[in-house]
């Protein structure tokens, strides 16, 4: 049909933003994005926010929130993506943080390597935020990093670019370690 839900407008950008709305990974028609408890939390904010009137407070306040979670991933990702390219992984960096719902565990053994490398990063470097929630898409990344017997290069890598400094203190550009 030429229109949905009686809007004969729909075909004519209308999907596209509702789509955009959705997105919460800030990629074009990711169905995946609600697989995770964190894509799950970004999606009810998205949720609760829609229900409110635009000129509230609080539908500020949300948006904000939204904004700076969406943000938020998109530095960790960049910050992968980095050190992946800076592996020699230049072309597969984006497949190997590639994660969707038809994702798996490339061996069951591997699990509680990838969980202990995971957590490791979170605790001794800076490649999440402090406030950041372990997801468990990275849990997969770390997981290929291991077939690939590349986990603890990318661990030792994140470790020089991102060292984890005292909290309050901030790294800008200029102050990171060369890249090696």
């Amino acid at each position: 049909p030429l229109h949905s839900n009686n809007n004969p407008y729909a075909s004519f950008g209308a999907t596209l933003a509702r789509d955009e709305e959705q997105n919460l990974w800030s990629t074009p028609h990711d169905v995946t994005h609600t697989e995770a408890d964190d894509d799950r939390v970004l999606y009810n904010m998205i949720v609760v926010r829609n229900q409110l009137d635009k000129d509230s407070e609080e539908w500020q306040k949300l948006n904000y929130d939204i904004y700076t979670l969406r943000q938020t991933r998109k530095e960790v990702r960049s910050r992968w993506k980095h050190i992946l390219e800076d592996l020699g992984f230049q072309k597969e960096a984006d497949s190997l943080l590639s994660v969707t719902k038809l994702s798996i565990i490339s061996d069951s053994q591997n699990m509680g390597k990838a969980r202990d490398i995971l957590l490791k990063l979170s605790e001794e470097t800076n490649i999440f935020p402090t406030s950041w929630e372990l997801s468990e898409r990275y849990l997969f990344v770390v997981d290929r990093l291991i077939a690939l017997d590349a986990a603890d290069e990318f661990f030792k890598m994140a470790s020089v670019v991102y060292p984890k400094r005292p909290s309050g203190e901030r790294v800008d550009d200029s102050q990171k370690a060369p890249q090696c």
